[in-house]
């Protein structure tokens, strides 16, 4: 399986899917099996479930080949770690406000010399404590992936910043509350929206990091990968569902009236 980190590494524009308010494994298969995702990732920040379906589900990811991250409310190191432990690739946090917080992400998912995370060798990412504490640690933090979401002002002021961080991989823009953010909800061509893509993506570049995207439309993915962006998520699981409903109404529609 090729993670997210050696698809960036080789230039690849990554393909992700999300799961959040429908995390079942025979989904996450679901969408392994449709092909062209490059991996899942859960959202533990606008929903919480126990650790054994995160679990659960980053088995199902991997079985297909998806490596995986985790969304979440950064709050302490445990959400972190948990994660990790559970099977997650990587973490992606919510919210960040500036470069200091981004710093204490990466300081929480990194063990020593880089960071400070707890080492426990009992979990997935450690085989079960088939590793030595030294290879686990030192492999976990080489491969780990660390995304910051870029989606209040103030991150949007410190995106250089942010995207100077040894550690950080990926900036992901949040279209949603970005717009929020600038005073335009839900008008993601504003002018406004467009300059703060203009802007993380200048940064990104200055810094020769990759930055990813939830888009809103095909077009506006195109839009981002021709400015640089390498990841697009471009399904979740209310938006599979609704696609399908769509379809069946749009196939069946005498049969809804």
């Amino acid at each position: 399986m090729q993670t997210i980190k050696q698809r960036l590494a080789d230039g690849q524009v990554l393909n992700v899917a999300a799961v959040g308010r429908i995390v079942h494994h025979n989904l996450i298969q679901m969408i392994g099996l449709q092909g062209g995702f490059h991996a899942l990732w859960f959202d533990m920040e606008h929903m919480e479930y126990p650790t054994e379906k995160l679990e659960v589900g980053t088995l199902a990811s991997r079985s297909l080949g998806m490596d995986s991250f985790v969304r979440l409310a950064v709050t302490d190191y445990a959400c972190v770690t948990r994660a990790l432990e559970a099977g997650a690739g990587g973490i992606m946090a919510a919210q960040v406000q500036n470069a200091a917080e981004a710093e204490q992400v990466v300081k929480w998912s990194k063990f020593h010399p880089r960071g400070c995370r707890g080492l426990n060798t009992a979990g997935w990412d450690a085989h079960f404590g088939r590793l030595p504490a030294a290879q686990f640690a030192e492999r976990a933090n080489r491969d780990t992936f660390v995304a910051i979401q870029i989606e209040t002002l103030s991150a949007l002021d410190e995106a250089e910043k942010i995207a100077a961080i040894d550690g950080v991989d990926l900036l992901f823009l949040g279209p949603a509350d970005m717009s929020q953010s600038l005073g335009v909800i839900g008008d993601f061509m504003n002018p406004k929206c467009l300059e703060a893509i203009d802007h993380l993506s200048a940064a990104c570049a200055k810094h020769k990091k990759p930055w990813g995207v939830v888009p809103v439309n095909p077009d506006y993915a195109t839009m981002c990968v021709e400015k640089g962006c390498r990841m697009i998520s471009v399904a979740s699981d209310f938006r599979i569902i609704n696609a399908g409903l769509d379809a069946i109404c749009k196939n069946y529609g005498k049969f809804f009236a």
